[in-house]
């Protein structure tokens, strides 16, 4: 079994499948829920979506952000980007640009350019060119399937902004028991949460980590990021009582 970190990016039109779903079901076909062995593959399986920049120079369909995820698998690489290209030419929109970058985690990659390129996508305009050299210079794999294969950038700079390990938003939200819509507000203990939902922690803003029998009151969408190189429900101060971040405190991620 060999660890895989997997991005893809520019998948995706106005009133198609999102690129996240498109995702998700990679990593569904790469190693199947009854194959995953244990709880930390399972949550390291969850999709990330990886804000960039937003430029007029840049195409994108409505947010330009890259998807990533983490794959365990015996799957051979070539077994891998073949699953992963089928997937990508079936579900992808006419109109996109579809990126695709394959890294095998244990090889010997220079992690720190990895990251830079990531955080530099997230504020400054990048090229294909650019791309493409970084990626042969650390030997993952990089490819494009379709348009103008614009998607390369993206793909390769959410690989970067994961494993920066302070970057990403959970693709999709968790439903808690009692939590019928979300007008309610449910109290459950952070040990409870990360029980129900298989997350690692529950993080402030401020970047503290809680205690398992702190007391949390959550309502609305309850959904997750990748902070502190961990999968992590986000929480601020509100009252008195610890809540799930608002949609401003999630923009940052």
């Amino acid at each position: 079994m060999k660890t895989w970190l997997i991005c893809i990016d520019d998948t995706d039109d106005i009133g198609t499948k999102g690129t996240g779903e498109i995702a998700e079901e990679i990593a569904a076909k790469l190693a199947p829920v009854t194959q995953i062995a244990d709880k930390h593959s399972f949550v390291n399986r969850l999709v990330t979506r990886h804000q960039l920049f937003v430029h007029p120079d840049i195409p994108y369909t409505s947010h330009n952000s890259a998807m990533c995820f983490e794959v365990e698998t015996a799957l051979d690489f070539d077994e891998i980007k073949a699953i992963c290209i089928g997937h990508l030419k079936q579900e992808s929109a006419a109109a996109s640009d579809p990126g695709l970058a394959i890294l095998d985690l244990d090889s010997d990659y220079d992690i720190q350019r990895l990251i830079a390129f990531g955080q530099q996508a997230k504020v400054e305009v990048k090229t294909k060119v650019q791309a493409y050299e970084l990626a042969e210079h650390l030997a993952i794999d990089l490819s494009e399937h379709g348009g103008t294969g614009q998607g390369v950038i993206g793909a390769l700079a959410g690989l970067g902004l994961r494993l920066s390990g302070q970057d990403g938003r959970v693709k999709g939200q968790f439903k808690l028991a009692g939590l019928q819509s979300e007008s309610e507000e449910v109290q459950m203990s952070v040990a409870e949460v990360l029980a129900i939902t298989g997350l690692q922690a529950v993080i402030s803003v401020d970047g503290e980590k809680l205690a398992g029998d702190q007391l949390l009151t959550l309502k609305d969408k309850i959904k997750a990021v990748y902070t502190q190189y961990q999968f992590a429900l986000l929480v601020s101060q509100e009252c008195g009582s610890w809540c799930n971040a608002t949609k401003q405190q999630l923009k940052p991620y």
